[in-house]
Order: structure tokens, then C-alpha cells, then sequence
């Protein structure tokens, strides 16, 4: 049914955006292509540019310069009602005196679509929600009103639905069912979504592809796991998770990694996971890859290690325990642990931290509060 209920999917295009506003450019020569059929979210904080793009795509706001395409047909001079598109936003914005149905079948009444009332049904169906289609929204919890408002987009069988933070408004728990329920519905389709959001667990769990934006361009993009792997700036390994940053220069320099001095110690890194090679740089490694030691392990080629250093703080998560280590003339150090309810680790011991060469990463920039 899926297939034959929705328009195909289409591809996305923006060649060399440039929005302006009075006073700021809200985005600065921004060029992406989505493919047909996928799900990609455009992640960052706000006033990154994320949702002015969704805007644009969907034609409530017109390009400064550049060509919006969609399925290949420039749509930058088009009306918001002539674009293949449907948003569904934060605000579900249901028609309270109507029912499930009437609000699904609204837009199709206005347009005078024939079989308004079936295509509902059908858009109902397929966000299971069939058996409610003669309540009155009052009467929906709030993942209920939300697959309304899905229905109601998904009715019109866009080539593309956008998604502008449409899960910010449910619980913790009703937001991971609905990321589960809108990941199923797009795979059922077929559609290309977009989806706007700030939630890091929301993009990486539910986008095929993710572009983290800053400051009005992408930062990087590409399959969550290789983003929160392999961060290329400091920007993307600081919001994309939790990150241990090192600043040091680079020392020596092998066939396969580089040494990077670090106040005292050497610090290694591959050199496919290092964007520079030389020079001054800034290297990391998530607080899950690193291992905590109660006595200083012997020396490996594979390993980084740093310490000894106290623990000054430990936080229990329930999966994880979370160990805040300052080390001598490095400063805070994160390591998180798996909960396996046999640490022995205590507040002002002193401890090693380790981590294989293999998970460190080197990144193209240093923070802003270290000079060149």
C-alpha cells in the first residue's frame, strides 16, 4: 500500500545558498545534495542556520542567491503550495473542533482532491492510527497528535516532507518511541525527509546521513557512526558527544601515525585519522574508548597513556559510571566505564588512563582559546 499511497521520493539540491537578513548571513554559500529516499537531519545549535534552510526549501523564505532544486526541477521562484512539499512542525497546529479525520482530510477538501476521506484513512493507517479516526485531538496523547500531523502531511504525497524539530515538544520516552515509529514510516515509503533538529541522539538515531552547521555552513557530514568516530573539527567532536581534547606539536612522525608532545607525554594518532600532520594540532578521544588503571600499566606501541591523576568526581548513569580525572598539566580528563558492578575506583585515588592509538583522532583546528 505504502508505495502506491505516497509520490516517489525525490532528490534535494541547494547550489551555493547565501541568506541574508538585516544586519547577519544566515547562511553563506551552502551547496547539498540529499539523495531520493533518504533520511537526513541537519544538525546544530540554534541560530546555526538549520531550520532558515528547511524554510527555504519549502518556500517561506526566498535565497539571497542560489538554485533550490527538487527531483531535478529549480523550484527557487516557486510558491510554497507549488513545491512537492510538505512540512510538519514542532506545533501540531490540529484543528480542535474537527475529528482525526476531517484534520487529515482538510487540506485535500480545500484542494478539492477527489476521494478526500479513503487517501485520510489510508494516511491514518499508516501511522496505526485507523482506530482513532473519529476522535477529537483533545482526546490524542501527544504522540497520537503528532502521527496526526504526520498523516496530514503524508496525505498529500510530497516528494519530500520536512521535518522541523517535530519530536521537541514529547517526553523523553515518547520521543524515542516516535523516533522509532518516523524511521519505520520512511523506510515503509519511501520518502526523503528532512529533518531539522539540535538532538544529537535524535539525528544520529534516526538519519541515514547527518550535516552538523555552524555558523551557517557545514561543518561535516556523512553516516553518524563515521561522524562521532572520526570528528574532523573541533566543533563536530565537542556537539557530537563528549570529547578528551589534547593540544600539543607534532614530534615525530612514522609510516602509519604521528607523535604529538603533549605536556610530557607522547600521544600518538593514525596518520588516516589525523587531518594534520604537522605543526601545532589539536587530538581527542571519547571518554568510552579510554580505560582507567589503579596501577600504571606497562608501556605498548598500541596504547596511549597518561597519569597518574585523582579522581575528583564519579557520576553513576546506570549503563556507565563516569570518571572525572585531572591529570598534572593536562587538565579534566572523561573517562565512562561500563557498569559491571566490580569498580573499585574512588573518589581521590590516583589513576592511569589509557586508550588504544587506534581511536584517537587528530582534528583541522585548534579551539579558540589556543593560539597558533
Amino acid at each position: 500500500m505504502a508505495t502506491e499511497f505516497v509520490a516517489r521520493g525525490s532528490d534535494l539540491d541547494l547550489v551555493g545558498i547565501r541568506k541574508d537578513f538585516p544586519g547577519f548571513t544566515a547562511l553563506d554559500h551552502l551547496d547539498l545534495h540529499i539523495p531520493a529516499g533518504e533520511f537526513f537531519a541537519l544538525l546544530g545549535p540554534s541560530g546555526c542556520g538549520k531550520t532558515t534552510t528547511l524554510r527555504l526549501v519549502a518556500g517561506l523564505e526566498e535565497p539571497t542567491s542560489g538554485k533550490i532544486l527538487i527531483g531535478g526541477k529549480d523550484v527557487t521562484a516557486s510558491k510554497p503550495h507549488e513545491r512537492p512539499v510538505n512540512t510538519v512542525f514542532q506545533s501540531y497546529a490540529l484543528f480542535p473542533h474537527m475529528s482525526v479525520l476531517e484534520n487529515v482530510a482538510f487540506g485535500l477538501r480545500q484542494r478539492k482532491v477527489d476521494e478526500p476521506l479513503k487517501r485520510a484513512e489510508e494516511a491514518l493507517a499508516l501511522v496505526q492510527l485507523g482506530h482513532l479516526s473519529q476522535r477529537r485531538p483533545q482526546q490524542l496523547s501527544g504522540g497520537q497528535q503528532q502521527r496526526v500531523a504526520l498523516a496530514r502531511a503524508l496525505v498529500n504525497r510530497p516528494s519530500l516532507l520536512l521535518l522541523d524539530e517535530p519530536l521537541g515538544a514529547l517526553d523523553l520516552k515518547l520521543r524515542r518511541e516516535m523516533q522509532i515509529e518516523l524511521k519505520a514510516i520512511q523506510m515503509e515509503v519511501g520518502l526523503t525527509f528532512l529533518h531539522v533538529t539540535h538532538d544529537q541522539e535524535e539525528a544520529m538515531d534516526m538519519a541515514d546521513t547527518v550535516a552538523v552547521m555552524n555558523k551557517g555552513h557545514i561543518e561535516q557530514m556523512g553516516a553518524p557512526e563515521a561522524l562521532y568516530d572520526r570528528p574532523h573539527t573541533v566543533f563536530v567532536a565537542k556537539f557530537l558527544g563528549q570529547s578528551n581534547l589534547f593540544i600539543g606539536n607534532v614530534a615525530e612522525t612514522s609510516a602509519n601515525s604521528i607523535g604529538i608532545e603533549v605536556a610530557g607525554y607522547k600521544i600518538s594518532v593514525p596518520k588516516d585519522r589525523a587531518e594534520k600532520h604537522t605543526g601545532k594540532v589539536a587530538i581527542g578521544v571519547r571518554p568510552e574508548k579510554a580505560d582507567l588503571h589503579q596501577q600504571k600499566p606497562a608501556p605498548s606501541s598500541s596504547e596511549n597513556l597518561i597519569g597518574p591523576g585523582e579522581v575528583l568526581d564519579i557520576r553513576f548513569t546506570g549503563v556507565s559510571n563516569q570518571f572525572l580525572v585531572e591529570i598534572p598539566n593536562i587538565g579534566l580528563v572523561t573517562v565512562f566505564e561500563q557498569n559491571e558492578g566490580n569498580s573499585t575506583v574512588a573518589l581521590g585515588d590516583q589513576v592511569y588512563v589509557s586508550w588504544k592509538v587506534e581511536h584517537t583522532f587528530g582534528l583541522a583546528d585548534l579551539p579558540d582559546s589556543v593560539e597558533e
